[in-house]
């Protein structure tokens, strides 16, 4: 092992047990470990900073501002609300058009993001047709899963690979040329969970019920969702 594996060896545990320990902040963590490597003479300054010109991350920025956006004109939050009466009482027709609805988002915006907006309105729904929570937030978070392989912009992963492509002189992907292979494994998805999501656990318990465990509604104040279940 040379002294330069051993000393990014060193630098990357550093790393991983800061954000283990959660202090400093984890940004802050990543911009200590990018002044790191330059001041170890590991890297050059423009190499340590030549990733902040690739157009792979300005583009993820940008969908970043793209789904602020939605949120803040209330495109998302009417998406939600068309979720909630379409699927009326029928917790089948729930589960189809949540896990559409968060894979569409989630193939232009980031999927975090999406499973944040998605998280009260899944909640809402499942304590009006008496869920148990897990039978709708795993449904959530597959779909967000599934959806960084609809687009090129789905997904950070896409986007390198695509300028790795590019920069070797290869023809590079298409916005859509990943969705005839994400859509039907969607279609798998979905009906995956509409066989699955009966075991993931017991009816809800009601809204107002004392218990080991916390009502629906006091998980979404205690995380602060309340602005946001509408």
């Amino acid at each position: 092992m040379t002294a330069e594996l051993g000393l990014v060896l060193g630098l990357l545990g550093l790393a991983v047990l800061l954000f283990l320990l959660g202090r400093p902040r984890m940004d802050a963590v990543a911009l200590l470990m990018l002044l790191a490597l330059p001041l170890s003479g590991v890297l050059t300054l423009p190499e340590a900073l030549t990733g902040f010109s690739d157009p792979s991350v300005l583009l993820v920025a940008a969908l970043f501002v793209i789904g602020e956006g939605l949120v803040r004109t209330g495109i998302a939050r009417r998406l939600g609300d068309w979720l909630v009466r379409s699927a009326g009482g029928s917790d089948t027709r729930l589960v189809v058009l949540l896990m559409a609805s968060v894979a569409l988002l989630g193939s232009v915006m980031s999927s975090t993001g999406v499973v944040a907006l998605f998280i009260p309105v899944a909640l809402r729904a499942a304590a009006r047709l008496r869920l148990a929570p897990a039978q709708v937030m795993m449904p959530l978070s597959v779909a967000a899963l599934i959806s960084g392989m609809l687009t090129l912009v789905a997904t950070a992963p896409n986007l390198v690979v695509d300028a790795e492509l590019r920069r070797d002189g290869g023809p590079g992907f298409g916005f859509f040329s990943l969705t005839p292979f994400g859509l039907p494994i969607l279609a798998l998805g979905i009906l995956y969970m509409l066989a699955a999501r009966r075991f993931l656990g017991g009816a809800a318990a009601p809204e107002g019920a004392r218990g080991g465990r916390p009502s629906l509604a006091r998980l979404v104040a205690d995380y602060g969702l309340d602005g946001r279940a509408h």
